[in-house]
């Protein structure tokens, strides 16, 4: 886990952060209190024991910072409690620092605010430390699972009822992508039928890494270390950048698969048949094109743009964008950021939430236009969306704070919120077996809950877990990203619960 120190001109100290450093006791280098303040310098982060895992309560957390003042002493302290009590931590003449406390066993769950207080020259900032459930893996003998080793970098999975067969998404590292394919794989042999590798695209420019979260498909804030990281990044492919590809979704009614290429803005459709070209749309199509799900019934194709409050819709049939439906936020002065997308076709209803604010939209299809924005309780950062329509129950994913919420979708109150493991990026709900599969990015689990918000399993599903997808008969398909050339990376697993 790697987390950005924010300056405080990013982010005001609160009342009772300066209240607890008011009566907290001084470190001994503070004579200089009120030199002249400087912008906080540099960057910070925290990692627990495991390296790109979570931090839970007990852990040894480690800090450390680069592009710092050298020779700059830093104090860490949370509310009134000096977390390096023994000595501050000094800036190298490199501009590199690095330190380790201990986290109480009784550390509780959620984002903890870290003041960090520097002297020579004194500047102040926050650091955000997220204590993360430790939710133990259980109940893998209630299911079926079969899972087979497929490319790098996989992303999304939907299973075509016509074709009888998965389509699944993979790219490898960071712009430009030069490796990425799309995979039309057996769903009982887990074994891929056919391949294709997106076209030559236009070079862009870098993106900033730190400028995107994770869910996103950002980089760490920190610098990567040399060789494989995250999804086998490391040294990448010669060769063009290609339109590569990440979001998926299955039009049966024209025999074809849609995807997003989320680097470019735009989207691409192909035959299920065999893979083959059928349209690539022209980059800026799509703010960056993140999910796309498919009514193949009235023949539209609803596309997120990530990081706009936009959903853009094509006509399936004649493959030209038709309409863009624009969310309004409920909150002042706050946009509603789309994410994941949920269609609900028997009920004419698609379901989106907000990244940035506490909220979910529900769309008419058939109208074309918003009919409620649901204000509700207990997410931060929310990715992931699905509905139930038996109970009209919506499952949120939270991606910050670790949590599955289910609201009522009629009321809008929040039933439940279920701890379900580090960076809940993704959910499902499959709707034979009435169970809901979160897939936790950041622990390695797919946790199954119920309508109720009970949790009937949490499966390993090995490194990165991104995305599941139910194939409307009780099987459940999932995919994970991988870590280097960790043996559980890029596996798309089988699950069926069978007790």
């Amino acid at each position: 886990m790697t987390v950005t120190v924010r300056s405080t001109s990013a982010r005001p100290l609160s009342r009772a952060l300066i209240l607890g450093l008011l009566l907290a006791p001084l470190p001994a280098f503070a004579d200089g209190a009120f030199e002249a303040p400087i912008p906080f310098a540099g960057t910070l982060r925290v990692s627990g024991e495991q390296a790109g895992g979570p931090i839970v309560a007990g852990n040894t957390v480690t800090v450390q910072g680069q592009g710092l003042v050298a020779g700059q002493k830093l104090v860490l302290q949370r509310g009134a409690t000096v977390l390096n009590p023994g000595a501050p931590l000094v800036v190298g003449v490199d501009g590199k620092v690095s330190g380790d406390f201990k986290l109480p066993a009784d550390a509780a769950i959620g984002i903890h605010p870290i003041v960090v207080i520097a002297e020579q020259p004194s500047a102040a900032s926050i650091l955000d430390l997220k204590v993360s459930p430790l939710v133990p893996v259980s109940g893998a003998d209630r299911f079926e699972i079969s899972a087979n080793r497929m490319v790098r970098g996989l992303y999304q999975v939907a299973y075509g009822e016509n074709s009888k067969a998965l389509f699944v998404t993979a790219a490898v590292g960071r712009p430009p992508v030069r490796d990425s394919a799309l995979l039309k794989v057996d769903p009982t042999t887990l074994e891929i039928i056919a391949r294709a590798t997106p076209a030559a695209a236009p070079e862009r420019p870098r993106p900033d890494p730190a400028a995107r979260p994770a869910f996103l498909g950002g980089a760490p804030a920190a610098p990567a270390a040399p060789g494989p990281g995250p999804g086998g990044e490391g040294q990448q492919p010669q060769g063009p950048a290609v339109y590569a590809v990440y979001g998926v979704g299955v039009d049966d009614a024209n025999g074809t698969v849609w995807v997003t290429n989320t680097r470019q803005n735009t989207v691409a459709v192909y035959k299920q048949s065999d893979l083959s070209l059928v349209k690539q749309f022209e980059p800026e199509a799509v703010n960056h094109s993140r999910d796309v799900v498919v009514d193949d019934k009235r023949g539209r194709a609803y596309v997120s743009a990530a990081m706009t409050s936009q959903i853009v819709v094509f006509d399936t049939k004649t493959l030209e964008k038709t309409a863009t439906i624009d969310i309004p936020s409920t909150k002042r002065g706050d946009e509603f950021q789309v994410m994941s997308l949920d269609l609900d076709a028997a009920g004419g209803q698609l379901f989106t939430v907000s990244q940035t604010t506490p909220e979910i939209a529900v769309i008419d299809v058939a109208a074309g236009r918003v009919t409620k924005v649901i204000t509700y309780e207990g997410a931060k950062g929310a990715t992931g969306v699905a509905y139930d329509p038996v109970t009209k129950r919506i499952f949120v994913s939270s991606f910050s704070n670790d949590n599955l919420i289910i609201v009522d979708s009629e009321s809008g109150k929040t039933l439940q919120v279920v701890p379900v493991g580090a960076g809940a990026l993704n959910v499902e709900f499959e709707p034979v077996k009435r169970l809901a599969y979160v897939s936790n990015r950041g622990s390695g689990t797919l946790t199954v809950v119920d309508p109720d918000g009970k949790i009937v399993a949490n499966l390993d599903n090995g490194a990165m877990p991104n995305f599941a997808a139910a194939d409307g008969k009780g099987t459940v398909y999932a995919v994970n990203k991988g870590r280097g050339e960790d043996e559980s990376a890029d596996r798309l697993t089988r699950i069926r619960l069978v007790k």
